[in-house]
């Protein structure tokens, strides 16, 4: 394992920042990912996974462990469901494709989310009706100060609305190393309703959708809507969907009856942040490189040379403009590294 200084970061963040990193080492084993965390010396460690839930404003003076451990394993196997131990560094949508081709469903509705697997749960990732901890067991983590692995279940993660322990309590005490899931081998439960899912079914021609069939159907609609980072730098949805109370839910919903929005609880409201921001016509604008996707309002975009700051400051513009206009607070969902 070898320590190596001035690293661009470019490659290694979904949204293309050409931030450097000071000290940079591969993280390809438990063992390595001990030896990391004991080593001496350095300003501060930071942890780096697949990159996509990030946007980082400047270079990074740190010691930057990059998270690289693989495997998939199977840990158990009954007649209707098998648990599966994925290890942190493996790629969130290969991993699914994987389970699909195996014939195991409950992930086909979060095909084609980036990133790597280790980090879905610390914001309990989700897609098209369906979130990581519907299928979540349990998880193991190395603690930094010790370095010793811990199991967490399920209640001990915590899990919100893209949220968990890992962001509160947890934040910056633990390094995800593996995610176990249980998923299904028979009876899948399918989940169609979501979404734009059953009309891309029908154009398919498909009535009877398998578990890959709704993949198939996922990534299509994704593909339309979200740009591929590796042509376009982007971290997918820059925002929340905000939550409202229903007190709040009535005042805007009075003045903008037009507006989507979804029922989460007997006093609780969704509204798309997508169609709020557009309707402050920010989608497809372009502000030098920092941009808003033309498909999607979540999504800010790099354009090639974009600084993080200057992306950071468009996102801030645009929170600035929907709180003005609805009254509605928007937050980011992608990690800022400052």
């Amino acid at each position: 394992m070898e320590v190596t200084k001035d690293i661009s970061l470019k490659s290694y963040n979904t949204f293309g920042i050409d931030a450097k990193a000071q000290f940079f080492i591969e993280i390809n084993s438990l063992e390595d990912l001990k030896t990391g965390l004991q080593l001496d010396g350095y300003p501060k460690k930071f942890v780096l996974s697949g990159g996509s839930n990030m946007l980082i404003t400047d270079d990074v003076n740190a010691l930057v462990m990059h998270i690289n451990l693989k495997g998939k394993e199977v840990i158990e196997e009954s007649d209707d469901n098998v648990l599966l131990k994925i290890m942190a560094g493996e790629n969130w949508h290969q991993m699914v494709l994987w389970t699909l081709d195996n014939g195991y469903g409950g992930l086909e509705n979060m095909s084609l989310i980036p990133g790597n697997t280790g980090t879905a749960p610390i914001q309990n990732i989700g897609a098209y009706g369906v979130e990581l901890k519907d299928n979540f067991v349990s998880c193991e983590a190395m603690h930094i100060e010790t370095q010793t692995l811990k199991t967490f279940s399920k209640e001990d993660c915590q899990f919100g609305y893209r949220d968990s322990f890992f962001k509160n309590e947890g934040k910056g005490k633990y390094i995800i190393t593996s995610v176990t899931f249980q998923l299904s081998k028979n009876n899948h439960k399918k989940n169609t309703s979501y979404g734009a899912i059953e009309t891309e079914l029908e154009k398919m021609g498909i009535l009877n959708p398998t578990i890959k069939d709704i993949s198939n159907a996922v990534i299509a609609i994704r593909q339309s809507k979200l740009p591929d980072s590796a042509v376009l730098g982007n971290s997918g949805s820059f925002f929340k969907n905000p939550v409202i109370s229903i007190e709040e839910y009535n005042k805007f919903i009075a003045l903008h009856p037009e507006a989507p929005s979804y029922k989460i609880t007997d006093e609780s409201f969704k509204i798309p942040g997508g169609w709020l921001i557009e309707q402050c016509g920010f989608k497809g604008k372009r502000f030098g490189d920092a941009g808003i996707h033309k498909n999607q309002a979540l999504v800010l975009v790099n354009h090639g040379t974009a600084t993080g700051q200057e992306i950071l400051n468009l996102a801030y513009r645009i929170i600035d403009e929907v709180k003005k206009k609805f009254g509605i607070s928007i937050s980011p969902e992608v990690n800022i590294i400052k």
